[in-house]
């Protein structure tokens, strides 16, 4: 008898993981956010060899958290994942809407009142999420908290809702999961 050997190509596996708990400004400050992006990360190379072939995963944390260097993470997500891989998209921090709708994840260099200029924009994550070429996974724990909404008072209020169903559409084949849903609060326990 024969025994026919089964080659079988396993996937690499590239995930993003920003959280954001010590914001430049003082009155945005978390307490688990970079800690749940750090742990996010490592939980995810323990899959590197029976499901994997490689993970690859980066962390971008408190003061390394910036516009710039989330949106470089992005740009390299979206380089890397080929259409035989998989990558995986983690948010911890805040999120808010500006007066037209659109949310925003807050970097740690977010300055409220340039949101356009500092905010990491709904269109930025969804076009990333449209243009990877594998399968995407998208973690979003970045709904609005009390100590935000009383700063932002002039602005709408945070519809996370909007983005997970615009990243979950058939479209830009994602899967995107959401920490609290609608216009609920999110919180630190």
């Amino acid at each position: 008898t024969l025994v026919k050997e089964e080659f079988e190509i396993k996937p690499n596996l590239y995930v993003l993981s920003v959280g954001i708990s010590k914001y430049q400004d003082p009155d945005l400050r978390l307490g688990l956010a970079a800690k749940d992006a750090q742990d996010f990360g490592s939980a995810w190379k323990t899959y590197a060899g029976p499901m994997y072939r490689g993970v690859e995963t980066r962390v971008l944390t408190d003061a390394e958290a910036t516009k710039g260097n989330i949106l470089d993470g992005l740009e390299w997500l979206q380089r890397q994942t080929t259409s035989k891989d998989v990558a995986v998209l983690f948010f911890a921090g805040h999120g808010i809407n500006d007066p037209n709708g659109i949310f925003y994840f807050l970097p740690a260099d977010a300055d409220l009142e340039r949101l356009k200029r500092t905010g990491i924009a709904q269109t930025d994550i969804v076009s990333t999420v449209a243009i990877i070429a594998g399968k995407v996974l998208v973690f979003m724990d970045a709904c609005h908290s009390g100590n935000l909404m009383g700063k932002v008072k002039r602005r709408a209020a945070v519809e996370i809702s909007a983005v997970v169903k615009e990243l979950s559409s058939a479209e830009n084949g994602s899967v995107a999961f959401s920490s609290a849903t609608g216009r609920q609060y999110g919180m630190e326990n």
